[in-house]
């Protein structure tokens, strides 16, 4: 299940964790992606925190967690190599792992086809 929010994550659900990213929308606006700073596996995260940053050449933006809960794993290869979260954002380009606290809050997300009426 794809699920999306009003600032351009998504994210997959698996059992009860959910693998974060950015969107192709919102990889596409940022550009070449140089720098990508994760959340620390452990950390806490609170749904509209932000939780990493992505920095293009053109500018740095705030990743916002999606949903309350704690950072199973993060993904190494996109702090190393960050153009893989511009290239393919909803692949090889996730950012971490969430263990959700509250699954209800999925139901205030959006799915794919509110997404792209919401995108316009």
């Amino acid at each position: 299940m794809l699920k999306y929010t009003d600032e351009h994550e998504w994210l997959r659900l698996e059992g009860d964790v959910a693998t974060v990213g950015i969107t192709d929308h919102a990889a596409e606006q940022l550009g070449d992606l140089v720098f990508v700073e994760l959340p620390k596996v452990g950390a806490t995260l609170t749904k509209g925190a932000a939780a990493a940053v992505v920095e293009s050449v053109k500018a740095a933006s705030d990743v916002y967690a999606p949903v309350d809960g704690e950072v199973t794993e993060v993904n190494e290869d996109a702090v190393a190599n960050p153009e893989s979260v511009g290239t393919d954002p909803q692949g090889s380009g996730w950012l971490y792992r969430v263990r959700l606290s509250d699954p209800s809050q999925l139901d205030g997300l959006m799915d794919e086809a509110a997404y792209r009426a919401f995108l316009g």
